[in-house]
């Protein structure tokens, strides 16, 4: 496609958990749309990811540790360089399983483990979210929350742990909608069900088959379309909203 002739006045966007799945089919389409995209994720920048300029704007960030945030947020400010964000993805999300691969119920999951996972899902976007306030405002840019079907019924491969994460990062995106609604800085969530990606549990097939009227698994590009909407003018008047992604499922 025909780059503008001033890249400095492309839309910017920070996506975490962007190495892989809902992440990866994220940063692909802002980029396809000329958007200028700031990665950010635990593990290095891969060549899987066909821009040469993605390695410059990668931040590794461990979101469990206070600390990797708060850094992560430093090195952001310094590549967006005085200019607006014009979008924050907060996708990045974990949900540990027991030694055989289930999910961990409410009683059985150590209080460790769902410190960590609250850490991750819940903690680190209100962090990345408040730390990024201000170029947030200064561009009136969109935040969109990625939570999931589990924060809102019991689900058969996602435990306890990341169920609790998933609601309470709902009632999250309620909050910060309220909060910073009058300084033109929107909040939204979607909620994706079962979307094909490579962590997929046994036994989804049989789940999609008995529970989504729609009888077939999303695709991640399927997510990052609807993301993108809530990140661009098109959605100007939608706020504290979560849209479900599931064909069906929800319902």
């Amino acid at each position: 496609m025909n780059q503008p002739a001033d890249k400095s006045s492309r839309p910017i966007v920070a996506v975490t958990g962007a190495s892989r799945g809902i992440g990866h089919a994220l940063v692909k389409r802002f980029y396809d749309l000329d958007w200028e995209v700031i990665t950010l994720a635990r593990t290095p920048f891969t060549n899987v990811c066909p821009w040469a300029e993605g390695i410059v704007k990668h931040v590794e960030v461990d979101l469990a540790q206070e600390d990797s945030i708060r850094h992560a947020i430093e090195r952001l400010m310094k590549l967006i360089d005085g200019r607006g964000l014009n979008a924050l993805i907060n996708n990045a999300g974990i949900s540990p399983k027991n030694e055989k691969g289930e999910r961990l119920s409410a009683t059985e999951t150590p209080v460790s483990t769902m410190m960590q996972v609250q850490m991750v899902n819940l903690v680190a976007p209100l962090m990345l979210t408040r730390g990024l306030i201000e170029p947030l405002r200064q561009v009136q840019g969109a935040v969109v929350n990625v939570t999931s079907i589990a924060g809102s019924r019991i689900h058969p491969f996602a435990g306890a742990a990341y169920a609790t994460s998933k609601a309470a990062l709902s009632a999250l995106t309620r909050e910060l909608a309220y909060e910073y609604g009058e300084t033109g800085v929107r909040v939204n969530a979607v909620s994706p069900g079962e979307i094909e990606t490579s962590i997929l549990s046994p036994g989804t097939d049989d789940l999609v088959a008995q529970q989504v009227p729609m009888k077939r698994l999303g695709r991640p590009e399927e997510v990052a379309e609807v993301v993108t909407f809530l990140c661009e003018s098109a959605s100007s008047y939608v706020n504290g909203a979560e849209i479900h992604i599931n064909g069906g499922q929800h319902v």
